[in-house]
């Protein structure tokens, strides 16, 4: 999965990239939370698009996506697991407005 920060199978099994269509609420939480990452990013823009999970966070995600889609989660697993799927969502719109930010400077 190009440009993928975690790799999160949605709760439904299905994995959620960066190619995705983007969804209304996405584009909502996109387009309200660009006017402050315009301000927090001019500076971080490559540490924000080499960002990626740390070994062990990694293995934890896929632990719980594997999980997941054998219907075996915990109601703490999965409240967790959701917590990972949103981090995933939020990272995912400030490395697309990074890419955007370079791309407008090129």
């Amino acid at each position: 999965m190009i440009g993928m920060i975690l790799r999160l199978p949605e709760c439904g099994g299905v994995p959620y990239d960066l190619s995705m269509p983007t969804t209304p609420e996405t584009a909502a939480f996109d387009r309200g939370v660009r006017p402050v990452l315009e301000i927090v990013l001019p500076d971080r823009v490559e540490a924000v698009l080499s960002f990626r999970a740390d070994p062990e966070l990694q293995a934890r995600i896929e632990e719980l996506a594997s999980k997941s889609t054998e219907g075996q989660l915990t109601e703490a697993e999965r409240a967790e697991y959701e917590g990972y799927v949103r981090a995933n969502k939020f990272v995912a719109i400030l490395q697309r407005q990074a890419r955007h930010m370079v791309g407008s400077q090129s």
